[in-house]
């Protein structure tokens, strides 16, 4: 039996007892996970210091080495969001159904932790602490693998919160730190320990494990987001979101990429939306020097194209965006409700910034990712998209067969909960 197996099947046997675990004992191992990341943190930023230094000397983009960069600012933002994570509900145990099939057998949909789950994520060390809390708290146990340029903070970060974690009343092996692809690949043939795997990278990465694995898979694509202009917008209002959309952090997945501009408004507000961007030192693409319109910069650029109307953003939204976030700027509510029904993304936003699509933002305590795919989870996924549910059915001594026969009569009668 191999190294990983044997944690697998361990983790898969912690996550039987994570299921069980009350809220006040998850609760009371996320403070415990807080107050050792404060406590530790002097070594976590030793450890990030070298893959900083590391990752300099090999060349590591810019933007991406402002998101492997973890210092106060960063910590005290997820001990923030950990701490706001303990105020939400429990996702598990929660009754969403209740039927009464016939006199004393009743039915019910309970909320239940989906068991263990792979995450494979990219190199930002505050992703770790937000997916490993989130897991906790939903009760499931994880395999976590982020990008190799920080490797080292990632894994004083999975120290960390695993003696932390499990000095506090959750069970050994419910955490656990992948190192290389080789142990991606292994993990990938488990589908007898893990339940879901989440990639976070580009299509294609996402499509490789997709095909690579008979384990479930919850898809995160590219972000590439789309702010439209519509000739109804207040200019004032289109200049403010846009710029934030595209500015306000750009090497993130739900920054616009491409901003769409009612034709109407080609020589007012456009040359103002241009000038704006520039002077936030954003190159700016015009439709003439864009090759490829479903890209996604993570960067200061963007594609800026006109349209006829709302119609002509729409369909070049559904057939160049990523089904990730896009928005509307508008007055006029009919065009807004009409952009958001039709649109194809998980988060479709009216009169504010694509940034707001985040599982933070969205009070979900943070996310593990962003879903664009349909099935399960869809947009931000909390809590809410790391349970599943069973079924419930309580009898004394019924039998189909007194049904089959017609002795007995099903009354499915819907209760409420």
């Amino acid at each position: 039996m191999s190294y990983l197996y044997s944690k697998a099947v361990t983790s898969k046997q912690a996550s039987f007892t994570m299921a069980l675990l009350d809220n006040k004992t998850k609760n009371d191992a996320l403070e415990a996970v807080a107050s050792a990341l404060l406590a530790n943190k002097e070594k976590i930023f030793e450890a990030n210091k070298l893959d900083l230094e590391r990752s300099e000397k090999e060349g590591l983009e810019g933007p991406l080495m402002k998101r492997l960069r973890f210092d106060e600012h960063k910590l005290n933002d997820v001990v923030d969001g950990i701490r706001s994570l303990m105020t939400l509900e429990d996702p598990v145990g929660n009754i969403k159904l209740h039927t009464t099939l016939d006199d004393g057998l009743e039915l019910y949909r309970v909320t239940c932790p989906i068991g263990v789950i792979g995450v494979i994520f990219e190199s930002r060390p505050d992703a770790l602490v937000q997916i490993a809390t989130l897991c906790l708290k939903s009760g499931n146990s994880v395999f976590l693998k982020g990008g190799r340029e920080a490797l080292e903070t990632n894994k004083a970060l999975y120290e960390t919160i695993r003696d932390a974690s499990e000095a506090n009343g959750v069970p050994e092996g419910w955490i656990n730190l992948l190192e290389s692809r080789d142990d991606v690949t292994a993990m990938l043939e488990l589908n007898d320990c893990i339940d879901l795997i989440i990639p976070r990278g580009s299509n294609a990465f996402v499509q490789y494990i997709m095909k690579n694995t008979t384990i479930p898979v919850m898809g995160h694509a590219d972000g590439v987001c789309h702010t439209y202009i519509d000739k109804d917008a207040d200019e004032a209002t289109a200049l403010k979101v846009a710029v934030d959309a595209k500015t306000q952090y750009v090497s993130v997945c739900n920054a616009t990429e491409t901003i769409l501009i009612d034709k109407s408004l080609e020589n007012t507000l456009m040359p103002k939306l241009i000038k704006a961007l520039e002077e936030k030192n954003v190159i700016v693409n015009l439709e003439a020097d864009v090759e490829d319109w479903h890209h996604e910069y993570l960067d200061y650029e963007v594609s800026i194209k006109l349209t006829n109307n709302v119609d002509e953003a729409i369909d070049h939204i559904n057939k160049y965006g990523s089904g990730h976030t896009d928005a509307i700027i508008t007055t006029n509510k009919e065009t807004a409700e009409y952009f958001l029904n039709k649109v194809d993304s998980g988060s479709v936003l009216l009169n504010c910034s694509t940034r707001f699509a985040d599982g933070f933002r969205y009070g979900f305590g943070a996310e593990v990712g962003i879903s664009t795919s349909k099935l399960h989870a869809r947009g931000p996924v909390g809590l809410d998209g790391l349970v599943s549910y069973k079924y419930k059915l309580y009898g004394d001594g019924h039998i189909v067969g007194d049904y089959a026969s017609g002795e007995k009569k099903f009354k499915h009668i819907r209760r409420d909960i």
